[in-house]
């Protein structure tokens, strides 16, 4: 059975990983975070897979840190249009992609609210769609 982590505790988990990490990873981790709450107001923060997950009508992207990277993963990024051209990792996929943000990388806030505003609408698509029942003849 999967439980879940209270909103606040999540929110507290991701303070913690921000700390722990205590270098340029921790600091792309909060950049990342603050950049995804002022996209969206009504994000949730998550902790799944030992990971902070952001969500909003489903899950939008996860924030992952590497030696040499941070990542965010899109649960649904190859369905999502990328102008910007952010994604740089977990391309040949059928519905993730991912951004890995390498220490020195500057991001680019602008395009990445746009990138998290259009994952949000995709998820909340999917939800005002009527579900469809099967027919019997």
């Amino acid at each position: 059975m999967k439980r879940s982590v209270p909103v606040e505790s999540a929110s507290a988990l991701i303070d913690e990983r921000i700390k722990e990490l205590g270098d340029w990873r921790g600091r792309t981790l909060a950049k990342v975070r603050g950049i995804i709450r002022k996209a969206d107001a009504e994000i949730v923060e998550e902790w799944k897979w030992m990971n902070p997950v952001w969500s909003h009508g489903g899950i939008i992207c996860t924030g992952e840190s590497y030696k040499n990277a941070v990542k965010m993963t899109f649960a649904r990024g190859a369905a999502l249009k990328d102008p910007s051209r952010l994604f740089n990792s977990s391309l040949e996929g059928n519905a993730r992609r991912a951004i890995d943000i390498h220490e020195g990388d500057e991001i680019d806030e602008t395009a990445l609210k746009a990138l998290i505003r259009a994952a949000v609408a995709l998820n909340l698509e999917g939800k005002s769609q009527p579900k469809r029942t099967k027919r019997t003849r």
